[in-house]
């Protein structure tokens, strides 16, 4: 089940259905089940309080992935900020929902086993992205 939530903030304009039947499909490409997944939307003040309370990091952040995964199946936590996404969206010159559905897909990457943080790992994170986003516009959305 995925849940949908704000705090802070008001509920971005995504279509939820929509929403959780990509995210259903990129995560049975890698072979995963969706378990329990919670998107928590909030603003630039939130993210930098959970960035510095649960991983002792001093800066704001797209998005924050608590993995809760077992086995096959994908779990968690995803908070988001909207204000870095807007900010984020002005800076590569996409337009906010394109940045936001990138910054959606790319925590459900990193339930799925793919990181960004080491040699390399950036690119294949970004060419899992447009990938997902691809399935996005193929499945009409």
């Amino acid at each position: 089940m995925i849940t949908y939530n704000t705090d802070g903030v008001k509920m971005p304009s995504i279509k939820k259905r929509e929403n959780t039947a990509w995210v259903k499909a990129v995560a049975a490409s890698y072979g995963k089940r969706v378990g329990e997944i919670a998107y928590i939307f909030v603003d630039d003040e939130k993210i930098l309080e959970v960035n510095r309370q649960y991983l002792g990091h001093d800066y704001y952040t797209d998005i924050i992935t608590f993995d809760y995964c077992e086995g096959d199946v994908i779990s968690g936590d995803l908070f988001i900020s909207l204000d870095t996404v807007r900010t984020n969206a002005e800076q590569v010159g996409a337009t906010y929902e394109e940045e936001l559905h990138r910054v959606i897909i790319h925590g459900i990457l990193h339930l799925c086993g793919i990181n960004d943080k080491g040699p390399g790992e950036r690119e294949i994170m970004e060419a899992a992205e447009d990938k997902a986003l691809a399935l996005r516009s193929s499945l009409g959305q």
